[in-house]
């Protein structure tokens, strides 16, 4: 797979941004109300990507820097967003590889941990997370007090060098 910074903006990145908001609908009934805005990815103040299998948008996700707020939000912290791998591409390690690309972009631009909010209906994104060292962690942003959401964590470690 081929991961391609393209902005929140892309074409490909607003498909697989709307294919991701069905996959909410199917599986809590409602899309993500959470604010987006392409300006919230864009370096240095974050990332966002599309992966790309034979020249074809297959997956897709970006980090936004985010501000203490008081509720479990610290200084430094980049928070994850919108990952997503169509339905046909599943199962290749491509989450994993956008996630580790998210992290090491991360860490460069100097965000000191990762932070993501998902649900109990995503098994699957909580078990890959959980693999790649999260953590649960206090619950933040507009979904904090929904008995479904799920907040975890990862301290970034700087490269060496």
């Amino acid at each position: 797979m081929e991961i391609r910074t393209t902005g929140y903006g892309h074409p490909d990145a607003v498909r697989l941004s709307a294919e991701v908001q069905q996959e909410y609908v199917r599986r809590y009934g409602d899309a993500d109300v959470t604010v987006m805005h392409p300006d919230h990815f864009e370096p240095p103040a974050g990332i966002f990507v599309v992966g790309y299998l034979d020249g074809q948008p297959v997956a897709c996700g970006g980090w936004r820097a985010k501000e203490t707020d008081g509720a479990g939000v610290r200084e430094g912290d980049a928070e994850l967003k919108r990952m997503y791998v169509t339905p046909a591409a599943r199962g290749r390690g491509l989450a994993r590889a956008v996630l580790r690309h998210l992290e090491r972009t991360a860490a460069e631009a100097g965000r000191t941990r990762v932070i993501l909010e998902s649900g109990t209906e995503q098994p699957e994104a909580l078990a890959l997370y959980a693999s790649e060292g999260y953590e649960a962690i206090t619950k933040f942003g507009v979904y904090k007090d929904h008995p479904q959401s799920v907040c975890m964590g990862k301290p970034l470690v700087p490269e060496a060098g």
